[in-house]
């Protein structure tokens, strides 16, 4: 059940990232990556361990010990989300945490 959670609501947010970044409303799609980007992380974290991580600072943690790869993705992306409350984000930038989103996807075994 928590699988399906994490599959449908990272699918959601991506969905909505795209039609952001297609009306040019790159602060939103950048939430809604990134968002995303969590949803897949907790999707393959689940995949791997049998749990989900409860926090950011969990989910860092586990990624960080055990999946430097995706921690690395998060590290780089996590201060474009937070960012993006305050700074105009650009189209090259959402498009990469866009990516970024597909990558992890991809890995925690869902097809975009």
């Amino acid at each position: 059940m928590k699988e399906e959670i994490l599959a449908s609501t990272g699918k959601e947010y991506f969905e909505e990232g795209i039609a952001s970044l297609n009306r040019g409303k790159y602060n939103s799609s950048i939430v809604l990556f990134f968002k995303a980007l969590v949803s897949y992380t907790d999707l393959f974290i689940l995949n791997q361990t049998g749990k989900t991580p409860s926090s950011h600072n969990q989910r860092f943690q586990i990624t960080k010990d055990k999946f430097p790869e995706i921690y690395n993705i998060l590290d780089k992306d996590f201060p474009f989300y937070q960012d993006s409350y305050g700074k105009v984000i650009s189209k090259e930038l959402a498009e990469v945490v866009r990516d970024d989103a597909k990558f992890v996807a991809t890995k925690a075994g869902i097809k975009i």
